[in-house]
């Protein structure tokens, strides 16, 4: 029980119907953010950007995988993590990170294409 008299409920993966919702979510919040990393990468790098749908594709595809790739080395939402804003703000920093990774590895290999 809370402060408030109303029942806690802990997200692991002992309640499975609640978990696979909870890691719904959390796939959503880290492709949102990849988008937003793409989009700033894009931004902080006017001569290399892939304009805004590439840099929001480019962010969604790497915010999906740097999600999954910090959950894998036990940084993300692991197996038995429990709701918390730490494991939210952890998948937005990670999905963030990712998709802005991946739009400057793209956008680097699209200007060294483009010089041949």
């Amino acid at each position: 029980m809370d402060p408030h008299g109303r029942k806690s409920i802990i997200i692991t993966r002992k309640t499975p119907i609640l978990w696979k919702k909870w890691k719904s979510i959390l796939l959503r919040l880290e492709l949102a953010a990849g988008a937003a990393g793409g989009n700033l990468a894009g931004k902080l790098m006017p001569k290399s950007t892939l304009g805004t749908i590439g840099n929001c594709i480019a962010g969604i595809v790497g915010g999906g995988l740097g999600g999954q790739v910090l959950s894998m080395l036990g940084m993300g939402g692991g197996a038995d993590a429990a709701t918390s804003i730490g494991i939210i703000i952890g998948n937005l920093l990670s999905g963030g990170g990712g998709g802005g990774i991946l739009m400057a590895v793209i956008a680097l290999i699209k200007g060294i294409l483009s010089k041949k």
